[in-house]
């Protein structure tokens, strides 16, 4: 128990003193020699003294410490004891393994050294034997060696002789690779020794290098040789140590008119991508075009080491590639192309930015072709959006040469359809732009979100500006009236289908266009959150739902226009003082009926049934008929002035006792509601036009026979028969006040009358 209190570090420092004690007696070894002899601590030292340990240790310490320290040192010197057994154990052991291997090692030396006297032997024979051959073949070495020599020479000396030949076979055959390169092999020895031996041979090959010089700047400033064939020449005339750097300006304009060349081609455009190699067309088109642009970057790779200043000039040619390509792609956008071609034109440019990025990478061609495609995809997105915005007003208007057969219900419909189908449509091909794998696009992917978020807001905003400019520029009632009635009736309903568009775009299209951007457009956030969302459904709700009431009641306004127009000229056009005796329902109550009937029969075709409202069974208003008209019964065999006006004053004491009838309501999408308006405000208007006149008797009669005629068809038309006879009073009430002589007709006569005109009807 007591070896187990010993500290590790204490027991692992005694064996390392035990082991340096045992293989080194030499005191300055060990680890404690340094101990002071006089410590307590110097026990483990070569020098150690027990006689003043002893006498230390009773001074500093009492009899617990002294007994606990005997403890101590009794089962220390126990477990050194067994430490050393096993170290004499373990060393035993390694002397005997040690005793057997030079036992095996002794045995196996023998007979070593005779066969080594005998290797040596035959080492010496074989070098002996060797030195011979050597020596008899010396001579003959040598001799073969200098022929060898000589040989080459002469190889020397005939490729010589046979350049100008050479050269010239290199000159027929166009080969000028070969050429300089048997030249610029020849000059070292044209150097050393054309001046003597060899002087008909310079002179004829530096003639036949003059000629290959000339073809090959004709090569160079060539047009109908390509980029490539044009930088292999000068890389030769180089080679030749040709000057030139004084050619650097042509050749660099040269590389500059081969840029129209390169531009990309529209032809075959739209059968390309990835299987683009399987149509003849657009793969052929499309494998030229990369050959040239291929072609360009090994020019460029060839003239940076011909003309080592010359990468502003060549960063500007690239740059000006790739920006020449763009401005093809925003012209052939022009012609209302898909997100599938417009990917293959950003494919094709892609691919021209690579290779050209691998031969002159410090143009940034991949950045500069980003900013740049940045630019055309957002044009692309709101072209694509204007031209969706003119698909919309051409379904609702509809070409000219239909303007006869034009239907507001086809028209209605064909607007539905275009919105929605429409939006989806134009969401699914922006959708092909995030779906490809295209590097380029791959970047832009939250730009073109934010894109496409934005451009529906504004896309809206500008369709309900449209909306306005159509229906202002189509309630025109001058140029409706100049341009006759089959085109005014068109124009008229259109401002009614404008304002049902309106609400099914508030009520449908945006809801599911919302529905479909969350699922297909989340991301984006390149604008920043500091804008606010570039998509607000709300507001657009907002915009149309205003737009459809202002809509409607622009075509209430519109039809009450019309109607003003007969009404003005009915009341202005008599002399009321002097009217004759009625004979018949003025003609202008037909025409009253043609446009409201009209109005009706559009309305029809938009807007839904409604409730009907106001029957004369729920009004207790001034609902008289023909035959129940108080005003008439009571002044019916009067025959005098006095008593008729007695009679008005007890109508208007009578009107203040009637049950309020509501005349005007907010207008609703309803056929009820916008005919109902449509009368209403016709009836009104009669009535101000009857205010503005003075009548006599006949005039008044004539007016009375005119409104009696006109109730129950008004009836049908408003299907608000309070309403309708309340405001009809009011009429027969102004002109009565505004007649000389009010004695309205006799209830057969007034019959008489309307049944004629039913009769002729």
């Amino acid at each position: 128990m007591a070896a187990e209190d010993v500290p590790l570090d204490d027991k692992a420092k005694r064996m390392r003193d035990l082991l340096s004690s045992f293989y080194s007696p030499d005191p300055s070894m060990s680890s404690n020699a340094s101990s002071k002899p006089g410590s307590l601590d110097a026990i483990n030292t070569a020098s150690f003294d027990a006689d003043q340990y002893m006498d230390l240790l009773v001074q500093k310490s009492n009899l617990e410490v002294l007994l606990k320290r005997h403890v101590e040192m009794a089962a220390e010197i126990k477990n050194l004891d067994t430490d050393l057994q096993m170290l004499v154990y373990e060393n035993y052991n390694k002397f005997i393994s040690a005793t057997d291997t030079i036992r095996r090692m002794k045995s196996n030396i023998v007979g070593m050294e005779s066969n080594m006297e005998q290797l040596l032997d035959k080492i010496m024979s074989v070098q002996s034997r060797s030195d011979g051959v050597n020596t008899s073949l010396f001579e003959k070495r040598e001799h073969i060696e200098k022929l060898h020599r000589t040989r080459n020479l002469l190889r020397k000396v005939q490729f010589i002789f046979d350049l100008p030949a050479r050269l010239g076979k290199c000159i027929k055959s166009e080969a000028y690779a070969d050429a300089v390169k048997f030249y610029t092999g020849a000059m070292p020895i044209f150097k050393a020794y054309g001046d003597s031996s060899f002087q008909d041979c310079k002179r004829a090959s530096e003639e036949a290098i003059a000629t290959i010089i000339k073809n090959l700047q004709g090569k160079l400033f060539s047009d109908s040789e390509s980029i490539q064939s044009r930088a292999e020449a000068a890389v030769l005339l180089k080679q030749l140590d040709f000057p030139v750097d004084s050619l650097k300006a042509k050749l660099l304009e040269k590389l500059e008119q081969s840029l129209a060349d390169l531009e990309v081609k529209t032809e075959g455009i739209e059968s390309a991508g990835e299987d683009s190699t399987s149509h003849s067309g657009g793969g052929s088109s499309i494998g030229n075009h990369e050959a040239s642009v291929g072609e360009f970057a090994e020019a460029v790779r060839a003239y940076r080491v011909i003309f080592p200043d010359s990468d502003k000039q060549l960063i500007s040619l690239s740059r000006d590639l790739i920006t020449r390509h763009f401005e093809v792609t925003e012209q052939y956008m022009q012609k209302h192309i898909s997100s599938a071609e417009l990917l293959n034109f950003l494919k094709i440019i892609w691919t021209d930015v690579l290779l050209l990025d691998n031969v002159l990478e410090e143009a940034g061609l991949p950045d500069f072709s980003l900013e740049a495609a940045r630019l055309v995809v957002k044009k692309y997105i709101s072209s694509k959006l204007t031209h969706f915005q003119q698909d919309i007003a051409d379904s609702l208007v509809g070409p000219k040469e239909r303007v006869g057969d034009y239907s507001l219900q086809d028209a209605l419909e064909a607007g539905k359809k275009t919105v929605l189908q429409g939006s989806m449509d134009v969401l699914l091909d922006f959708r092909q732009l995030l779906d490809d794998k295209l590097e380029l696009v791959i970047k832009l992917r939250d730009s073109i979100i934010d894109w496409v978020l934005e451009g529906f807001q504004v896309f809206f905003r500008t369709l309900d500006d449209h909306f306005v400019l159509l229906s202002e520029k189509k309630s025109s009632l001058d140029q409706g009236l100049k341009e006759g009635a089959q085109t005014d009736k068109a124009l008229t309903g259109l401002v009614l289908v404008l304002s049902q568009i309106s609400v099914f775009i508030e009520q449908s299209a945006i809801p599911t266009i919302t529905e479909e951007i969350a699922s297909s457009f989340s991301g984006g956030g390149a604008r920043g959150y500091e804008y606010g969302p570039a998509f607000v459904p709300g507001e657009i709700c907002r915009r149309f739902r205003s737009a459809g009431e202002k809509f409607v009641n622009l075509y209430i306004k519109i039809r009450t226009q019309r109607i003003s127009v007969i009404l003005r000229k009915r009341f202005t056009t008599p002399n009321w003082v002097k009217h004759k005796e009625p004979r018949d329902v003025h003609m202008f109550v037909d025409l009253l009926l043609q446009e409201l009937e009209a109005a009706r029969s559009e309305v029809k075709q938009i807007l839904p049934q409604g409730i009907r409202k106001h029957h004369r069974s729920d009004s207790n208003g001034s609902t008289t008929s023909s035959r129940s008209n108080p005003l008439r019964d009571d002044r019916m065999g009067r025959s005098n002035t006095h008593r008729a006006r007695s009679q008005l004053l007890e109508t208007h004491l009578a009107k203040l006792f009637k049950q309020k009838v509501e005349i005007f309501t907010k207008v609703e999408y309803t056929q009820e509601s916008v005919v109902s308006t449509i009368v209403k405000l016709s009836l009104k208007s009669l009535q101000e036009f009857v205010r503005l006149q003075t009548f006599n008797r006949s005039g008044f009669q004539q007016i009375q026979l005119d409104i009696q005629f006109l109730r129950m068809p008004l009836k049908e038309i408003a299907e608000d028969e309070a309403a309708v006879d309340f405001l009809l009073d009011e009429v027969i009430v102004a002109a009565s006040e505004r007649c000389l002589d009010p004695i309205p007709l006799e209830p057969p006569i007034l019959d008489k009358l309307i049944q004629a005109k039913l009769a002729k009807s």
